[in-house]
């Protein structure tokens, strides 16, 4: 994309930029009065935790303003600055001293003796630990979007959602404006920790939404697992990890799913909500109770609507557990989990 077309409308437009004036066409001055805005601000969601979470429907078009003003001044990018924190990092086939640039294509490496960091772009920042290995794949005005084989690294973003992507062995983490932390062993495994706002976590189809203080694992062949906050009993993390990547099919599965339901504290229905569109049909009525149990029915929700997976029922449970409101990430991400 020529910048020009940020300028005076010519040269080639970036794809990204047109589907942004397109959301925000209807807040176009035209003349006259500026458009009006809602009477009553919906407001802040409850949080169980201290942490930052996502803002209200009403003030999503607001920040889409601010997220278009913020793109359409940012200029394009095409490496990434790379500083040694600790000993030679491998940047392509060099070794760097004090700093380098890590440009789309290239493998960046630290041994057991050092340690880098890396400004993604002008939206984040990236530490990288030792006996780690990232490639840069793409450096784009609208995307940014690397590859982490193994070892571990710890993003911090402060650009709109959906801007930042971190390809692993059997999941893509989608940043939702956040900080976190990413691993991933000799095997493929991987995990992802939130410290602030919001993690996505897709493979093919299947997603997990990880908020401050949750975790969430991934496994090669079967995609993210469930998340679960990271202070949740034992019982209740050790039974999901079997459930998630050991158990399909086995005869011990019911035992495993009435472990992580026993020991769900009321918070723990972050963890229930998205079992709900995991389990089979026959488990899914366990779940629901559980669920309700902890979490009540808003209202407008029955029964027959959760069990069925309605996309509309889940979004306002999930608007009632405290957690942000569903409104947010979907302006962003688009599809349901479940369907």
């Amino acid at each position: 994309m020529r910048d020009d077309y940020l300028w005076d409308g010519s040269g080639e437009p970036d794809p990204e930029i047109q589907r942004l004036e397109t959301l925000l066409g209807r807040l176009r001055h035209r003349g006259g009065q500026a458009p009006g805005l809602p009477a009553r601000a919906v407001p802040f969601p409850r949080r169980r935790l201290s942490s930052w979470m996502p803002l209200p429907a009403a003030a999503a078009a607001m920040l889409l303003v601010a997220a278009g003003v913020w793109v359409s001044t940012r200029g394009p990018t095409a490496a990434w600055r790379v500083t040694s924190v600790e000993g030679r990092p491998l940047v392509g086939a060099n070794r760097i001293g004090d700093g380098g640039r890590l440009t789309v294509g290239q493998w960046l490496e630290t041994d057991a003796g050092s340690r880098a960091r890396m400004d993604i772009g002008d939206i984040g920042q990236l530490e990288i630990e030792p006996n780690t290995r990232v490639r840069l794949m793409k450096a784009h005005l609208t995307e940014q979007r690397m590859a982490l084989e193994r070892g571990k690294i710890h993003a911090t973003i402060w650009a709109p959602p959906r801007q930042f992507f971190v390809e692993m062995p059997s999941a893509v983490a989608v940043d939702l404006g956040c900080a976190y932390t990413l691993e991933v062993d000799k095997t493929g495994a991987g995990l992802v920790r939130t410290t602030y706002g919001w993690v996505g976590f897709e493979w093919k189809g299947r997603e997990s939404f990880v908020p401050a203080g949750a975790a969430c694992a991934t496994l090669p062949g079967v995609g993210p697992g469930t998340p679960y906050f990271e202070d949740a009993p034992e019982a209740l993390r050790g039974a999901l990890s079997k459930l998630d990547f050991e158990a399909a099919g086995t005869a011990d599965r019911a035992a495993l799913l009435d472990a992580v339901l026993d020991a769900a504290r009321p918070q723990d229905a972050l963890t229930l909500w998205h079992l709900l569109a995991r389990v089979n049909h026959a488990e899914r009525s366990k779940v629901y109770d559980r669920l309700a149990a902890l979490a009540p029915l808003p209202t407008g929700v029955t029964r027959e609507a959760a069990l069925g997976l309605d996309k509309r029922a889940l979004d306002l449970w999930w608007d009632s557990l405290g957690l942000g409101e569903a409104s947010w990430w979907r302006l962003w991400k688009g599809p349901y989990p479940g369907k």
